[in-house]
């Protein structure tokens, strides 16, 4: 069910690669995606919603927390297509939120696209609640369709396959050669889907998850279990892909929802230097990531980057205090008074 606009622009990062002093860095702007101000979970729904189509259902129904994307772009996706959304939404997982954390951001449009919520703990089985207010709502008459947390199933995670082969056909028109994909990694199903699609298309592209959750054990057992799903798909043996799943660890704040002095410089750097606005739950982590890997020269000299944008961008509004704070980053970390900042590189790879 068609509801992006493709494919999303992939843009030279010239001023950051200069200032950072490493490779070439790239961007895939999945930000720019055109249903519900953009996100990674669209290239999902756009199977999950044909699914939910296919079997006649009226009502969308999906858990998150209050700022969730995920949450955003199901309603979006269902006020597009003129079904009612139920949304589940989990509110003490992030405990210390902000003034007015659940009025504004991504709840503010999850409501303006229609979602009606009801109240669930983090500390119940999502799946199961989910089953129960669908039986309710059967019961009254609607056809509900379950839409997983996060968007993660082997449905949700076909649309990352699709994104690998969409990148692929981009890298094809670089001088550089792609060789990793940085991102957000929390349910898994955009780096299962990275992985799978670059590996049925033979492209030596490494998929790097930045864990958002601090839970890496759990990212990378999500991870593999879609993996494991999608061998059907892609027709290669998974446990062989698992192996080489790459996971970065340090980089989660140490909590869900939370963002530290990394994030927060580095969405700021990206603001300044880019133009691009990274959130400080999901994005914001990838870009501290990012940047901290060149830094410690991960990376060779001669690598091309691409760091996935996977949206979020409204949830900044929820988080203004801590953006706004100068404590988010140091002198030394404010490059945006240096030279190399504010030089002007040649747009476009070389």
């Amino acid at each position: 069910m068609p509801l992006g606009h493709w494919p999303t622009p992939l843009e030279p990062l010239a001023r950051l690669s200069i200032a950072l002093g490493g490779p070439l860095i790239s961007v895939k702007r999945d930000d720019t995606i055109s249903l519900g101000m953009g996100g990674n979970k669209v290239r999902a729904l756009e199977y999950l919603m044909a699914e939910a189509l296919s079997a006649d259902a009226d009502t969308v129904l999906t858990a998150g927390v209050v700022q969730s994307n995920s949450v955003r772009q199901v309603a979006a996706a269902a006020a597009k297509l003129g079904l009612d959304c139920v949304v589940a939404v989990i509110r003490d997982r992030v405990l210390q939120v902000e003034p007015g954390y659940a009025q504004t951001g991504n709840f503010l449009l999850g409501t303006l696209y229609g979602a009606t919520y009801e109240d669930m703990s983090w500390s119940e089985n999502v799946p199961q609640r989910l089953a129960a207010i669908a039986e309710r709502l059967r019961r009254q008459g609607l056809r509900p369709y379950i839409v997983p947390y996060g968007c993660a199933s082997l449905t949700g995670a076909i649309g990352y396959v699709r994104a690998a082969i969409e990148l692929a056909k981009q890298f094809a028109s670089m001088t550089t050669p792609v060789t990793h994909v940085v991102h957000a990694c929390g349910t898994g199903a955009t780096q299962a889907g990275l992985v799978a699609g670059f590996a049925a298309l033979d492209r030596p592209v490494k998929v790097i998850g930045v864990d958002i959750d601090a839970d890496p054990a759990g990212v990378r057992r999500r991870v593999g279990d879609l993996l494991r799903q999608l061998r059907q798909v892609i027709g290669i043996e998974s446990e062989v892909l698992i192996a080489e799943l790459q996971i970065e660890t340090d980089y989660s704040a140490g909590a869900y929802g939370t963002a530290d002095q990394a994030t927060v410089a580095a969405i700021r750097t990206l603001a300044r230097t880019e133009s691009l606005i990274f959130d400080p739950v999901y994005s914001g982590k990838a870009a501290a990531a990012l940047i901290e890997l060149v830094r410690q020269r991960f990376f060779q000299p001669e690598d091309h980057v691409v760091l996935l944008h996977t949206g979020g961008s409204p949830a900044i509004y929820a988080y203004q205090a801590l953006l706004r704070s100068p404590e988010g980053s140091t002198a030394s970390d404010d490059r945006c008074a240096s030279a190399a900042w504010r030089s002007r590189p040649p747009y476009g790879h070389s």
